[in-house]
């Protein structure tokens, strides 16, 4: 029986926040696993060596092949080392993924300025000078993927008391990034999109909601009736979607913002 193709195979690909900050898969986690499972070589980028160390051993234990390099992302020369650090051990980047992130249950008037640069450090910052670096590399192979992981927090508005406007205001930057480098870098055969999670079950989202004081469970169940399918999302849904976009069944698509939310986003409710 042959051996089926692997989808990416000899690509090699960078992904941001590839630890899980807690219990369970996170999207950085999901995403590492089902590119290295398509034959792509993997650069687990993570600011904690645990975290990352748990998504290599995985990987490894599939067969996969993965390199951690381990960065603080709040750090501009970081993200030129990074790509820097893929060249070296695997000759070039095909692919990257912007998937680190830091989020905070806090209002307008509740946000300082240090959270307010935090914020966008890590989330805005970050990828776009991780797509600088990254993109001359890109062009050199022949094209490739940039994705931004982003949110529906800033499609549409959260409620409640807080909401989170440093966190949808640094998301909702991402959208304009991927909007003008595919439409320049497109004709060198780079290909920009974003994800956007929604109601999604990960360690870093239990966190969040761990502070609030509720019960977490019960949370997440109230959260999963919100969408248009009455369920709540797995990072591997996320991952599924991105591998789709990165890889040659997504090869005629860029410049898309995708919500991958049980249609929370088109309920009025």
């Amino acid at each position: 029986m042959a051996e089926v193709e692997k989808k990416l195979e000899g690509k090699v690909a960078i992904v941001t926040g590839a630890g899980s900050s807690g219990p369970g898969v996170g999207t950085g986690k999901a995403i590492s696993i089902l590119l290295a499972r398509e034959g792509a070589k993997v650069i687990l980028v993570d600011k904690f060596q645990d975290r990352a160390q748990e998504t290599l051993d995985l990987i490894r234990s599939e067969g996969g092949e993965a390199t951690i390099v381990v960065a603080d992302l709040g750090q501009i020369p970081e993200c030129q080392r990074i790509v820097d650090e893929a060249v070296a051990i695997y000759g070039g980047v095909d692919i990257l993924i912007n998937n680190a992130a830091m989020s905070s249950s806090t209002s307008l008037l509740d946000t300082t300025p240090e959270l307010y640069q935090q914020m966008l450090a890590i989330n805005l910052t970050a990828p776009f000078m991780l797509s600088k670096a990254a993109i001359p590399e890109i062009i050199k192979r022949g094209g490739g993927s940039v994705i931004f992981i982003t949110s529906i927090a800033a499609l549409r508005g959260q409620g409640g008391a807080k909401g989170s406007a440093a966190y949808s205001a640094s998301k909702g930057g991402l959208h304009g990034l991927m909007t003008d480098i595919a439409a320049v870098y497109g004709p060198l055969g780079v290909r920009v999109n974003c994800v956007a999670p929604g109601m999604i079950n990960t360690p870093m989202r239990a966190g969040v909601l761990a502070k609030s004081g509720l019960d977490v469970e019960t949370l997440n169940k109230a959260l999963a009736k919100r969408t248009s399918l009455g369920i709540e999302g797995t990072a591997w849904d996320i991952a599924k979607s991105t591998l789709f976009l990165v890889g040659p069944d997504g090869s005629y698509i860029t410049s898309v913002l995708l919500p991958v939310d049980a249609g929370v986003t088109q309920r009025m409710g």
